[in-house]
């Protein structure tokens, strides 16, 4: 275990965590649950963590691929994916901002088998293609205590050691769902029939 998993730290990362975690629960705010979580992507003794601890207000680097995977895509359409999964479908994992992308945390495995899904999707060539972090990867994770910054950030922090992550099918599905959407707001329905080009037009504004 890397030292930042220490009851006690140089910093007491973990004290202030749960400190802040009594009487209060924002989505956007990691709980001391949700950092013992992001730590064991590390496994080992690991630099960035070593960093992490002793600068709580910094982001750190994580490797995908044992933990958790990253979908990661268009903000607009990342936006639209959590609406439909939390209105329509099971909700989602942790999501974090960076570098004006939406980071979706996936089970593993699924940075491997989204692309192909979205192959054989009828509606796939219509998804924004998302880049996908999986085993390899590694990406940037936002700092465990909000910094006000303008870097990376939660818009759902991890809260618990066990976090539901969504797989390959139920990202598949938010996307379909994203466009399907994203289409029937392009379409503009009249109650009017569409005009006869050939028709003629009669100015009756000067009529008395």
């Amino acid at each position: 275990m890397t030292t930042w998993l220490r009851e006690e730290t140089p910093h007491d990362v973990f004290r202030f965590l749960r400190e802040g975690d009594e009487g209060r629960h924002q989505t956007a705010r990691v709980t001391a649950d949700g950092a013992t979580w992001l730590a064991s992507a590390a496994g080992g003794r690991g630099s960035a963590l070593t960093r992490w601890e002793a600068r709580p207000a910094s982001p750190a680097a994580l490797p995908c691929g044992t933990v958790f995977d990253v979908v990661n895509v268009d903000p607009v359409f990342g936006r639209r994916m959590l609406d439909k999964l939390w209105t329509e479908g099971p909700g989602s994992g942790p999501v974090a901002v960076h570098r004006g992308r939406t980071l979706l945390f996936a089970a593993p495995g699924t940075a491997q088998r989204l692309p192909a899904l979205l192959d054989w999707e009828e509606w796939g060539e219509e998804v924004p293609r998302p880049l996908c972090h999986g085993l390899g990867d590694a990406v940037t994770v936002p700092p465990l205590a909000p910094s006000g910054s303008a870097g990376p950030r939660w818009l759902v922090a991890p809260d618990t050691r066990h976090p539901w992550l969504p797989g390959p099918e139920v990202v598949l599905w938010a996307c379909v769902r994203a466009v399907r959407a994203a289409s029937a707001a392009d379409v503009r329905v009249s109650i009017f029939p569409p005009a006869d080009p050939g028709a003629n037009v009669y100015d009756v504004s000067r009529r008395r």
